[in-house]
């Protein structure tokens, strides 16, 4: 079993950042990659970032590269998504998701994942 939970949204300005945390418990944190997903309302989950299991190798798409920065600590159990010039597109719940059968990559697909945060809101005003 694997317990994830995240922090750090919020309401905040077009342009403005913030910095998502995901702690996490249970089974040994570097023996599995850890990827950020989100969902607006009325659309499905989609994968925002991923990172592997040593932090060599991580992945974006294509509307959050550049401004989004994923990150992990294997020592504080912890993977941080750095969002930087937030658009109101970036408005959604942001779940962090845990992948325990990945080598040392990257994986999108929300199946690809074992384990799920409860999820953080991030809203981003106009």
């Amino acid at each position: 079993q694997v317990q994830l939970v995240e922090s750090g949204g919020g309401l905040v300005q077009a342009g403005d950042s913030l910095r998502l945390s995901c702690a996490a418990s249970g089974r040994m944190f570097s023996n599995y990659a850890m990827g950020w997903f989100r969902q607006a309302p009325g659309k499905e989950r989609e994968f925002a970032a991923g990172i592997s299991r040593s932090g060599s190798n991580t992945y974006y798409r294509d509307s959050v590269k550049g401004r989004f920065t994923i990150s992990r600590d294997n020592a504080k159990n912890t993977v941080y998504l750095q969002m930087n010039s937030l658009r109101p597109e970036d408005t959604a719940v942001y779940y962090c998701a845990a992948d325990l059968r990945t080598a040392d990559w990257v994986t999108v697909g929300v199946r690809d994942y074992d384990y799920w945060g409860q999820g953080t809101q991030v809203t981003v005003s106009s």
